[in-house]
């Protein structure tokens, strides 16, 4: 028996419509998928059953969390436009409403090569065949069977996370920072709050920080 990840429900909304090439400013009138999909089917990829564009899934508060791509892309070159980007696909099954889940990928350009029309991190890029029931400012649910894709109300946990630190520090003060290596921080945290392990090292940084100017005497 398989054992699959959870549905998560989000809300549909708008793109640069770029990808579809809906966007009158876009150097791309076939739209990004179009071009790109020859590329990912040299690479093993076969995108041939999914609408040439893609559907925008916003989890807003929640930022989503990834790993363990089913495929990673690297230094595709598919424009003359812009370098080399790389991909990241994730196989998922989708669902509007009460209808059958189909097959569709999460596709998500890295953000360190793209150079243009980023996506908050609230939000996934999906590609599915043509589905007619999605509309923008509905929902539609995901799944992931191999349990990859997280998601995460980063201000919820950074403020549990603050106020876990506060007696910590309070009690040892200045000692409380001698170890403050980012590996050393995540061990620690691994122990007493793996929660926090979802937030980013820049995330770790600032509240480390904040708790050293509230909590400690000046």
């Amino acid at each position: 028996m398989t054992i699959k990840g959870p549905w998560m429900t989000g809300t549909v909304i708008s793109g640069h419509g770029v990808a579809s090439g809906r966007s009158h400013n876009s150097p791309y009138p076939a739209g990004t998928i179009a071009l790109q999909a020859p590329h990912f089917a040299a690479r093993g990829i076969d995108l041939s059953d999914c609408w040439p564009g893609t559907i925008n899934l916003d989890f807003d508060p929640c930022e989503v969390r990834f790993r363990e791509p089913d495929h990673c892309v690297e230094d595709l070159l598919w424009t003359e436009h812009h370098p080399p980007e790389t991909f990241s696909l994730w196989r998922i099954e989708l669902r509007v409403g009460g209808a059958l889940p189909v097959k569709g990928w999460i596709y998500r350009p890295h953000p360190e090569t793209k150079q243009r029309h980023w996506q908050p991190e609230s939000m996934l890029e999906l590609l599915a065949p043509s589905l007619p029931e999605v509309v923008t400012g509905g929902s539609m649910s995901i799944r992931d069977p191999e349990d990859r894709i997280r998601l995460i109300d980063s201000a919820r946990l950074r403020a549990r996370l603050l106020e876990n630190l506060k007696f910590r520090v309070l009690a040892s003060q200045e000692l409380f920072f001698q170890e403050t290596c980012i590996d050393q921080r995540r061990d620690w945290l691994l122990g007493v709050f793996p929660e926090a392990l979802d937030l980013d090292d820049h995330d770790l940084d600032r509240i480390w920080e904040q708790a050293r100017r509230l909590y400690t005497e000046c």
